[in-house]
């Protein structure tokens, strides 16, 4: 079940835009820890890319292009199934880590992007991972 989006905005709303960390070199302070909780996915943005920020089941955070590469629609809508986002349009699978489709019908990988999380801060950079 997809989580409502940061700062409780409506999912219609605009993504929540996030502020730049002063000396995190090209990370960007997202949410806090607690905002989001195990098992949900939100959307966000930073540096103008629109993610869906993710919270595994385990605790662990992802963050991926919001949209899926099949059918153009926003995965932070999606479900969150072990460390897989799924597309509710189609149900395409996407792996939080890889970006990988595990599931047809996309073939695509969508972006993915690097988290860290510094003390009770989430931060996010839209430089991808691969």
């Amino acid at each position: 079940m997809s989580a409502e989006p940061m700062n409780a905005q409506p999912m219609n709303a605009e993504p929540m835009s996030a502020e730049p960390q002063g000396d995190a070199g090209d990370f960007t302070v997202v949410c806090q820890v607690d905002d989001l909780a195990p098992g949900t996915v939100s959307q966000a943005e930073v540096d103008g890319v629109i993610i869906a920020l993710v919270r595994d089941a385990d605790g662990a955070y992802h963050a991926v292009d919001d949209r899926c590469s099949h059918a153009d629609v926003s995965l932070s809508e999606g479900e969150v199934d072990g460390c897989t986002l799924e597309c509710w349009l189609h149900g395409s699978r996407f792996d939080l880590v890889t970006g990988k489709p595990s599931g047809l019908p996309a073939i695509t990988p969508i972006a993915d992007y690097p988290v860290k999380i510094d003390g009770d801060q989430v931060l996010v950079a839209v430089t991808p991972n691969r």
